[in-house]
Protein backbone atom coordinates (compact mmCIF):
# COMPACT_ATOMS: atom_id res chain seq x y z
CA UNK A 1 0.00 0.00 0.00
CA UNK A 2 1.57 3.29 -0.99
CA UNK A 3 -0.10 6.15 0.80
CA UNK A 4 0.17 9.66 -1.20
CA UNK A 5 3.75 11.66 0.35
CA UNK A 6 1.64 13.78 3.72
CA UNK A 7 3.63 16.83 4.91
CA UNK A 8 3.17 18.07 9.01
CA UNK A 9 3.86 21.36 9.98
CA UNK A 10 5.08 21.36 13.38
CA UNK A 11 4.67 24.64 15.25
CA UNK A 12 7.74 25.30 18.31
CA UNK A 13 6.15 24.40 21.71
CA UNK A 14 6.36 26.71 25.46
CA UNK A 15 6.23 23.36 27.73
CA UNK A 16 5.39 20.05 26.87
CA UNK A 17 2.97 18.86 30.32
CA UNK A 18 0.45 16.31 30.72
CA UNK A 19 -0.37 12.20 30.78
CA UNK A 20 -0.42 9.62 28.27
CA UNK A 21 -1.48 6.02 27.84
CA UNK A 22 0.73 4.45 24.80
CA UNK A 23 -0.34 1.96 22.21
CA UNK A 24 0.83 -1.36 22.66
CA UNK A 25 4.70 -1.98 22.31
CA UNK A 26 5.63 -3.52 18.92
CA UNK A 27 8.21 -5.96 19.77
CA UNK A 28 6.01 -7.80 22.21
CA UNK A 29 3.14 -7.38 19.62
CA UNK A 30 4.78 -9.24 16.96
CA UNK A 31 5.77 -11.71 18.98
CA UNK A 32 2.49 -12.43 20.84
CA UNK A 33 0.72 -12.45 17.26
CA UNK A 34 3.38 -14.78 16.06
CA UNK A 35 3.25 -17.43 18.96
CA UNK A 36 -0.47 -17.14 19.71
CA UNK A 37 -1.07 -17.96 15.66
CA UNK A 38 1.27 -20.88 16.31
CA UNK A 39 -0.47 -22.34 19.49
CA UNK A 40 -3.31 -24.02 20.63
CA UNK A 41 -6.28 -22.34 21.16
CA UNK A 42 -7.44 -18.63 20.96
CA UNK A 43 -5.28 -16.13 22.29
CA UNK A 44 -6.74 -12.84 23.53
CA UNK A 45 -4.37 -9.25 23.77
CA UNK A 46 -5.54 -6.09 24.69
CA UNK A 47 -3.92 -2.70 23.75
CA UNK A 48 -2.32 -4.71 20.97
CA UNK A 49 -0.04 -2.55 18.89
CA UNK A 50 -1.76 -0.33 16.35
CA UNK A 51 1.11 -0.34 13.78
CA UNK A 52 0.68 -1.58 10.23
CA UNK A 53 4.38 -3.44 10.81
CA UNK A 54 2.27 -5.27 13.27
CA UNK A 55 -0.70 -5.65 10.92
CA UNK A 56 1.64 -7.14 8.62
CA UNK A 57 2.64 -10.49 10.97
CA UNK A 58 -1.25 -10.73 11.74
CA UNK A 59 -1.86 -10.75 8.04
CA UNK A 60 1.00 -13.37 6.93
CA UNK A 61 -0.12 -15.79 10.17
CA UNK A 62 -3.77 -15.69 8.45
CA UNK A 63 -2.77 -17.02 5.38
CA UNK A 64 -0.83 -19.30 7.28
CA UNK A 65 -4.52 -20.71 8.82
CA UNK A 66 -4.61 -18.61 11.90
CA UNK A 67 -7.66 -16.67 12.26
CA UNK A 68 -7.98 -13.30 13.76
CA UNK A 69 -10.73 -11.42 15.11
CA UNK A 70 -10.39 -7.84 15.93
CA UNK A 71 -13.01 -7.79 19.36
CA UNK A 72 -12.60 -3.22 19.57
CA UNK A 73 -10.30 -0.90 18.34
CA UNK A 74 -6.91 -2.53 19.65
CA UNK A 75 -7.72 -6.00 21.18
CA UNK A 76 -7.66 -9.06 19.45
CA UNK A 77 -8.68 -13.09 19.38
CA UNK A 78 -6.10 -15.12 17.81
CA UNK A 79 -7.43 -19.34 16.86
CA UNK A 80 -4.09 -20.12 16.61
CA UNK A 81 -2.86 -23.34 14.33
CA UNK A 82 -1.74 -25.75 17.04
CA UNK A 83 1.75 -25.89 15.57
CA UNK A 84 0.76 -26.74 11.90
CA UNK A 85 0.57 -23.93 9.40
CA UNK A 86 -1.01 -24.33 5.98
CA UNK A 87 0.92 -23.25 3.46
CA UNK A 88 -0.20 -19.79 1.41
CA UNK A 89 -1.05 -19.66 -2.07
CA UNK A 90 0.48 -16.33 -2.87
CA UNK A 91 3.76 -15.12 -1.49
CA UNK A 92 3.74 -13.81 2.25
CA UNK A 93 3.60 -10.03 2.29
CA UNK A 94 6.22 -8.59 5.23
CA UNK A 95 4.79 -4.86 4.01
CA UNK A 96 7.80 -2.60 5.45
CA UNK A 97 8.47 -5.25 8.92
CA UNK A 98 11.86 -6.26 8.96
CA UNK A 99 10.65 -8.14 12.14
CA UNK A 100 8.18 -9.84 10.54
CA UNK A 101 10.63 -11.70 7.66
CA UNK A 102 13.42 -12.88 9.75
CA UNK A 103 11.17 -14.13 12.91
CA UNK A 104 8.86 -15.60 10.69
CA UNK A 105 11.45 -17.20 8.78
CA UNK A 106 12.78 -19.35 11.31
CA UNK A 107 9.02 -20.22 12.45
CA UNK A 108 8.08 -21.50 8.90
CA UNK A 109 12.00 -23.37 8.34
CA UNK A 110 10.57 -26.27 10.10
CA UNK A 111 7.24 -26.82 8.60
CA UNK A 112 5.84 -28.87 5.44
CA UNK A 113 5.84 -26.70 2.20
CA UNK A 114 7.21 -23.80 0.31
CA UNK A 115 6.62 -20.61 1.31
CA UNK A 116 7.70 -16.90 -0.45
CA UNK A 117 8.54 -14.07 2.13
CA UNK A 118 8.08 -10.64 -0.10
CA UNK A 119 8.06 -7.00 1.62
CA UNK A 120 8.15 -3.55 0.51
CA UNK A 121 11.13 -1.42 -1.05
CA UNK A 122 12.71 -0.18 1.94
CA UNK A 123 12.26 -4.12 3.34
CA UNK A 124 13.69 -5.60 0.63
CA UNK A 125 16.96 -3.90 0.73
CA UNK A 126 17.60 -4.89 4.25
CA UNK A 127 20.31 -7.37 4.91
CA UNK A 128 18.80 -11.48 5.29
CA UNK A 129 21.53 -13.12 5.06
CA UNK A 130 21.88 -13.12 9.22
CA UNK A 131 18.91 -15.51 9.04
CA UNK A 132 20.19 -17.48 6.10
CA UNK A 133 23.39 -18.77 7.61
CA UNK A 134 22.03 -19.93 11.37
CA UNK A 135 18.45 -21.45 9.19
CA UNK A 136 21.24 -23.25 6.50
CA UNK A 137 23.43 -24.45 9.71
CA UNK A 138 20.36 -26.45 11.09
CA UNK A 139 19.37 -27.94 7.57
CA UNK A 140 16.94 -25.78 6.90
CA UNK A 141 16.46 -24.49 2.64
CA UNK A 142 16.54 -20.91 2.02
CA UNK A 143 16.79 -19.05 -0.85
CA UNK A 144 16.94 -15.45 -0.92
CA UNK A 145 17.27 -12.79 -3.65
CA UNK A 146 21.18 -11.51 -3.87
CA UNK A 147 21.21 -11.08 0.05
CA UNK A 148 17.46 -9.39 0.45
CA UNK A 149 14.15 -10.30 -0.05
CA UNK A 150 11.86 -11.91 -1.84
CA UNK A 151 13.17 -15.08 1.37
CA UNK A 152 11.95 -18.62 -0.60
CA UNK A 153 11.95 -21.40 2.19
CA UNK A 154 11.38 -25.18 1.97
CA UNK A 155 10.50 -26.52 4.70
CA UNK A 156 11.83 -29.54 6.11
CA UNK A 157 12.72 -31.01 9.42
CA UNK A 158 16.06 -29.35 10.93
CA UNK A 159 18.47 -30.07 13.69
CA UNK A 160 19.68 -28.31 16.80
CA UNK A 161 22.50 -25.70 16.44
CA UNK A 162 24.94 -23.60 19.19
CA UNK A 163 25.25 -20.75 17.51
CA UNK A 164 26.99 -17.36 18.32
CA UNK A 165 25.38 -14.00 16.33
CA UNK A 166 28.05 -12.12 14.90
CA UNK A 167 26.07 -9.22 15.28
CA UNK A 168 23.73 -8.82 18.04
CA UNK A 169 19.99 -9.03 17.19
CA UNK A 170 17.20 -9.58 18.63
CA UNK A 171 15.03 -11.14 15.60
CA UNK A 172 18.06 -13.01 13.98
CA UNK A 173 18.09 -14.44 17.90
CA UNK A 174 14.12 -15.25 17.49
CA UNK A 175 14.27 -16.41 14.13
CA UNK A 176 16.83 -19.75 15.60
CA UNK A 177 14.26 -19.82 18.86
CA UNK A 178 11.33 -20.35 16.82
CA UNK A 179 12.94 -22.88 14.46
CA UNK A 180 14.29 -24.49 17.51
CA UNK A 181 10.85 -24.66 19.06
CA UNK A 182 9.89 -27.45 16.71
CA UNK A 183 13.19 -29.03 16.26
CA UNK A 184 13.79 -32.44 18.74
CA UNK A 185 16.53 -31.36 21.01
CA UNK A 186 18.46 -28.05 22.73
CA UNK A 187 18.98 -25.00 20.40
CA UNK A 188 21.43 -22.72 22.30
CA UNK A 189 21.66 -19.13 21.21
CA UNK A 190 24.82 -17.11 22.02
CA UNK A 191 25.41 -13.17 22.10
CA UNK A 192 28.39 -11.16 23.15
CA UNK A 193 25.93 -8.12 23.81
CA UNK A 194 22.23 -9.14 25.37
CA UNK A 195 19.46 -8.09 23.10
CA UNK A 196 15.95 -7.64 23.53
CA UNK A 197 14.20 -10.56 25.32
CA UNK A 198 10.62 -10.43 24.64
CA UNK A 199 10.61 -13.49 22.35
CA UNK A 200 12.16 -15.79 25.40
CA UNK A 201 9.83 -14.31 27.98
CA UNK A 202 6.99 -14.67 25.52
CA UNK A 203 8.18 -18.44 24.63
CA UNK A 204 7.99 -18.79 28.26
CA UNK A 205 4.50 -17.43 28.46
CA UNK A 206 3.09 -20.09 25.84
CA UNK A 207 4.66 -22.65 27.33
CA UNK A 208 7.87 -23.60 25.93
CA UNK A 209 11.08 -24.84 27.69
CA UNK A 210 13.21 -21.97 27.48
CA UNK A 211 16.59 -21.60 29.67
CA UNK A 212 18.42 -18.60 30.05
CA UNK A 213 22.70 -17.99 31.12
CA UNK A 214 24.37 -14.57 31.15
CA UNK A 215 25.20 -14.74 27.60
CA UNK A 216 22.86 -17.44 26.13
CA UNK A 217 19.65 -18.51 25.44
CA UNK A 218 18.52 -22.40 24.91
CA UNK A 219 15.39 -23.65 23.61
CA UNK A 220 14.09 -27.50 23.80
CA UNK A 221 12.07 -28.28 20.97
CA UNK A 222 9.91 -31.27 18.93
CA UNK A 223 7.24 -33.16 19.49
CA UNK A 224 5.09 -32.91 22.17
CA UNK A 225 6.11 -29.06 22.82
CA UNK A 226 3.16 -27.41 21.81
CA UNK A 227 2.26 -23.94 22.89
CA UNK A 228 -0.78 -22.88 24.28
CA UNK A 229 -3.18 -19.53 24.33
CA UNK A 230 -2.70 -16.76 26.73
CA UNK A 231 -4.37 -13.84 27.28
CA UNK A 232 -2.66 -10.66 27.84
CA UNK A 233 -2.66 -6.73 27.99
CA UNK A 234 0.15 -5.57 25.50
CA UNK A 235 1.72 -3.00 27.70
CA UNK A 236 2.95 0.26 26.16
CA UNK A 237 5.31 1.07 23.66
CA UNK A 238 8.75 2.18 25.20
CA UNK A 239 10.78 3.16 21.72
CA UNK A 240 7.49 4.92 21.17
CA UNK A 241 7.22 6.49 24.77
CA UNK A 242 10.65 7.78 23.88
CA UNK A 243 9.95 10.38 21.37
CA UNK A 244 7.49 12.29 24.06
CA UNK A 245 10.15 11.72 27.04
CA UNK A 246 12.94 13.27 25.02
CA UNK A 247 10.66 16.53 24.40
CA UNK A 248 9.66 16.30 28.22
CA UNK A 249 13.44 16.29 28.85
CA UNK A 250 13.99 19.62 26.45
CA UNK A 251 11.82 22.29 28.48
CA UNK A 252 12.40 23.04 32.58
CA UNK A 253 8.80 23.22 33.38
CA UNK A 254 8.27 20.08 31.69
CA UNK A 255 5.98 17.42 33.59
CA UNK A 256 4.94 14.25 31.91
CA UNK A 257 3.40 11.05 33.49
CA UNK A 258 3.02 8.01 30.47
CA UNK A 259 0.65 5.12 32.66
CA UNK A 260 1.01 1.34 31.75
CA UNK A 261 4.43 1.76 29.69
CA UNK A 262 6.69 -1.56 29.18
CA UNK A 263 9.14 -1.37 31.14
CA UNK A 264 11.79 -4.54 30.59
CA UNK A 265 15.18 -3.88 31.17
CA UNK A 266 16.82 -4.79 27.87
CA UNK A 267 14.43 -1.70 26.71
CA UNK A 268 14.41 0.87 29.38
CA UNK A 269 17.96 2.06 28.99
CA UNK A 270 17.22 5.20 27.79
CA UNK A 271 15.92 5.92 31.42
CA UNK A 272 19.51 5.67 32.73
CA UNK A 273 20.13 7.84 29.39
CA UNK A 274 17.98 10.32 29.98
CA UNK A 275 18.98 10.39 33.75
CA UNK A 276 22.23 10.72 33.01
CA UNK A 277 21.61 13.69 30.81
CA UNK A 278 19.93 15.45 34.11
CA UNK A 279 16.33 14.80 33.32
CA UNK A 280 14.15 13.51 36.65
CA UNK A 281 12.98 10.28 36.25
CA UNK A 282 10.57 8.31 38.36
CA UNK A 283 9.20 4.58 38.05
CA UNK A 284 6.21 4.40 40.39
CA UNK A 285 3.32 1.15 40.56
CA UNK A 286 6.29 -1.74 39.12
CA UNK A 287 4.31 -5.02 38.33
CA UNK A 288 4.87 -8.08 36.27
CA UNK A 289 2.73 -9.46 33.54
CA UNK A 290 3.71 -12.75 31.95
CA UNK A 291 7.32 -12.01 32.46
CA UNK A 292 7.39 -8.57 31.31
CA UNK A 293 7.62 -5.28 33.92
CA UNK A 294 4.99 -3.18 33.04
CA UNK A 295 4.97 0.52 35.05
CA UNK A 296 3.85 4.19 35.17
CA UNK A 297 6.99 6.50 33.91
CA UNK A 298 7.25 10.42 35.39
CA UNK A 299 9.99 12.91 33.42
CA UNK A 300 10.35 16.49 34.75
CA UNK A 301 13.45 18.42 32.87
CA UNK A 302 15.89 19.80 35.08
CA UNK A 303 15.58 23.61 35.63
CA UNK A 304 19.28 23.91 34.33
CA UNK A 305 18.65 21.89 31.41
CA UNK A 306 20.23 19.09 30.35
CA UNK A 307 23.66 18.27 30.17
CA UNK A 308 26.31 15.63 28.16
CA UNK A 309 26.34 11.84 27.48
CA UNK A 310 27.83 9.52 25.83
CA UNK A 311 26.74 6.30 23.78
CA UNK A 312 28.16 3.25 23.08
CA UNK A 313 29.40 -0.16 23.42
CA UNK A 314 26.79 -2.83 24.49
CA UNK A 315 24.45 0.20 25.30
CA UNK A 316 23.94 1.66 21.59
CA UNK A 317 22.95 -2.11 20.47
CA UNK A 318 20.46 -1.65 23.52
CA UNK A 319 19.12 1.69 22.24
CA UNK A 320 19.57 1.59 18.49
CA UNK A 321 15.62 2.41 18.22
CA UNK A 322 15.85 5.57 20.66
CA UNK A 323 19.32 7.01 19.11
CA UNK A 324 17.71 9.54 16.16
CA UNK A 325 15.38 10.86 18.62
CA UNK A 326 18.26 11.37 21.27
CA UNK A 327 20.52 12.57 18.10
CA UNK A 328 18.15 15.23 17.46
CA UNK A 329 17.89 16.91 21.12
CA UNK A 330 21.48 16.67 21.54
CA UNK A 331 22.00 20.71 20.14
CA UNK A 332 19.82 21.35 23.23
CA UNK A 333 22.11 20.18 25.99
CA UNK A 334 24.57 21.91 27.07
CA UNK A 335 27.60 19.62 26.83
CA UNK A 336 26.22 17.61 23.35
CA UNK A 337 25.34 14.01 23.08
CA UNK A 338 28.14 11.32 21.21
CA UNK A 339 27.11 8.17 19.82
CA UNK A 340 29.35 5.29 18.80
CA UNK A 341 29.51 1.48 18.31
CA UNK A 342 26.02 2.49 15.86
CA UNK A 343 26.83 1.22 12.27
CA UNK A 344 23.63 -0.51 12.38
CA UNK A 345 21.48 2.00 12.26
CA UNK A 346 22.69 2.52 8.48
CA UNK A 347 21.07 -0.87 7.79
CA UNK A 348 18.08 0.06 9.33
CA UNK A 349 14.86 1.76 7.13
CA UNK A 350 16.93 4.25 5.92
CA UNK A 351 20.78 5.43 6.70
CA UNK A 352 19.46 6.51 10.11
CA UNK A 353 22.90 8.16 10.75
CA UNK A 354 23.44 9.97 7.59
CA UNK A 355 19.64 11.14 7.44
CA UNK A 356 20.29 12.59 11.39
CA UNK A 357 23.35 14.42 10.90
CA UNK A 358 21.70 16.00 7.12
CA UNK A 359 18.39 17.23 9.08
CA UNK A 360 19.80 18.26 11.88
CA UNK A 361 22.50 20.72 9.37
CA UNK A 362 19.14 21.66 7.67
CA UNK A 363 18.02 22.99 10.91
CA UNK A 364 21.34 25.03 11.37
CA UNK A 365 23.26 22.43 13.52
CA UNK A 366 26.75 21.71 13.94
CA UNK A 367 27.40 17.63 13.68
CA UNK A 368 30.63 15.78 12.82
CA UNK A 369 29.63 11.97 11.06
CA UNK A 370 31.36 8.88 11.73
CA UNK A 371 30.57 5.15 10.20
CA UNK A 372 29.60 4.25 13.59
CA UNK A 373 28.06 7.36 14.56
CA UNK A 374 27.65 10.79 15.19
CA UNK A 375 28.91 13.93 17.52
CA UNK A 376 26.52 16.30 18.15
CA UNK A 377 27.71 19.51 20.39
CA UNK A 378 25.16 20.95 23.21
CA UNK A 379 24.77 24.88 23.58
CA UNK A 380 23.34 25.32 19.84
CA UNK A 381 19.70 26.61 18.73
CA UNK A 382 17.83 25.41 15.43
CA UNK A 383 15.70 27.20 13.41
CA UNK A 384 13.01 25.52 11.71
CA UNK A 385 13.40 23.47 8.37
CA UNK A 386 12.16 21.23 5.64
CA UNK A 387 12.76 17.76 7.17
CA UNK A 388 13.86 14.95 4.62
CA UNK A 389 12.29 11.91 6.89
CA UNK A 390 13.63 9.27 3.90
CA UNK A 391 10.31 7.44 4.55
CA UNK A 392 11.49 6.09 7.88
CA UNK A 393 8.91 6.34 10.55
CA UNK A 394 12.21 6.98 13.52
CA UNK A 395 13.44 10.03 11.67
CA UNK A 396 10.46 12.00 10.95
CA UNK A 397 9.37 11.53 14.99
CA UNK A 398 12.45 12.17 16.24
CA UNK A 399 12.89 15.31 14.29
CA UNK A 400 9.06 16.34 15.33
CA UNK A 401 10.16 16.64 18.55
CA UNK A 402 13.45 18.69 17.82
CA UNK A 403 11.19 21.11 15.87
CA UNK A 404 9.37 21.78 19.30
CA UNK A 405 12.57 23.64 20.85
CA UNK A 406 13.48 25.50 17.18
CA UNK A 407 12.52 28.85 16.31
CA UNK A 408 10.21 29.12 13.56
CA UNK A 409 8.17 25.97 11.98
CA UNK A 410 9.28 22.72 10.75
CA UNK A 411 7.91 20.83 7.80
CA UNK A 412 8.42 17.33 8.21
CA UNK A 413 8.40 15.50 4.45
CA UNK A 414 6.93 11.80 4.67
CA UNK A 415 4.91 12.38 7.75
CA UNK A 416 2.96 9.22 6.69
CA UNK A 417 6.17 6.89 7.40
CA UNK A 418 5.25 7.39 11.44
CA UNK A 419 1.85 5.62 10.97
CA UNK A 420 4.04 2.44 9.78
CA UNK A 421 4.72 2.23 13.80
CA UNK A 422 2.93 4.72 15.37
CA UNK A 423 -0.37 6.32 14.09
CA UNK A 424 -1.06 8.30 16.89
CA UNK A 425 1.65 10.62 17.07
CA UNK A 426 1.21 13.47 15.57
CA UNK A 427 -2.39 13.77 17.81
CA UNK A 428 -0.54 12.78 20.99
CA UNK A 429 2.26 15.57 20.75
CA UNK A 430 -0.47 18.04 19.80
CA UNK A 431 -1.79 17.04 23.19
CA UNK A 432 0.84 17.23 24.92
CA UNK A 433 2.87 20.14 23.50
CA UNK A 434 1.70 23.44 25.09
CA UNK A 435 1.88 26.61 22.59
Amino acid sequence: MHTAAEERLIRPARNVFGSLRLPGDKSISHRYAMLGAFAEGVSRFSNFSTGADCASTLACMQALGAKVNKTNENAIEITGVAGRVTPALAPLDCGNSGSTMRMMSGLLAPQEGRFTLTGDASLSRRPMERIRKPLEAMGARLTLTEGHAPVTIDGAPLRPIDYTTPVPSAQVKTCILLAGLQTPGVTTVREAVRTRDHSELALRAFGARVQRGVEFVAITGGEGRALHAIDAVVPGDISSAAFFLCAAALFPGSGLVIDSLGLNPTRAALLDVLTALGANVSVLNLEEQHGELVGTVQVTAPAEGLGSTQVSGGLAAQLIDELPVLAAIGPYTSGGIRIRDARELRVKESDRIALVAKNLRAMGAEVAEFEDGLDVPGGQSLHGAAIDSGSDHRIAMAFSVAALRAEGETLIQGAESAAISFPEFFQLLDMVAER
